[in-house]
């Protein structure tokens, strides 16, 4: 009797583990450039080749979602939670170091770039006397955020002619 259980808890856990190997995995906010492709997925943002293959981690230490890269490509923007609060970070396409745009107190989310890549664009609502986000810019290499013409936004893009 007692290794009837115990040969049908071995069976139960072999046939729980095999179904979750075909589980499939839920990736999000996927973005692309020539070459590769990047996703949030448990947290960190991973890397992948658009030829296939092994996807790589790319960030670690905190919890990174919503990549979007840049116009050419080399950089990725990013919503990052490593202190606590959420803002706006870069980092090589190829990963590394990131490196914090913002410092507000409220959430800054990445939502976008600037055509030629110099600005990164994110909603926040640190202007905000009720419940509504602004567009704002901040330049790639850090400094003071710009709020773009208009009373609220949530997400948005700008066309290569600057509307």
């Amino acid at each position: 009797m007692r290794k009837s259980l115990v040969l049908l808890l071995v069976v139960l856990t072999a046939a729980a583990i095999a179904r979750a190997a075909d589980v499939p995995l839920l990736l999000q906010s996927p973005t692309i450039n020539r070459t590769q492709i990047v996703f949030a997925y448990g947290g960190y943002l991973w890397g992948a080749s658009r030829d296939g293959g092994e996807a790589h981690q790319l960030t670690s230490g905190g919890h990174e979602s919503r990549p979007i890269f840049s116009p050419d490509g080399k950089w990725i923007a990013f919503t990052g939670e490593y202190d606590g609060n959420v803002d706006v970070y870069v980092i090589p396409a190829s990963g590394g170091m990131p490196k914090r745009l913002t410092w507000h107190p409220d959430a800054d989310v990445a939502v976008g770039w600037t055509p030629d890549g110099s600005k990164v664009l994110f909603n926040s609502a640190r202007e905000a006397y009720s419940t509504f986000n602004r567009l704002y810019e901040v330049p790639l290499e850090g400094g003071w955020p710009t709020a773009l013409p208009m009373w609220r936004a949530e997400g948005g893009s700008l066309s290569r002619f600057g509307a």
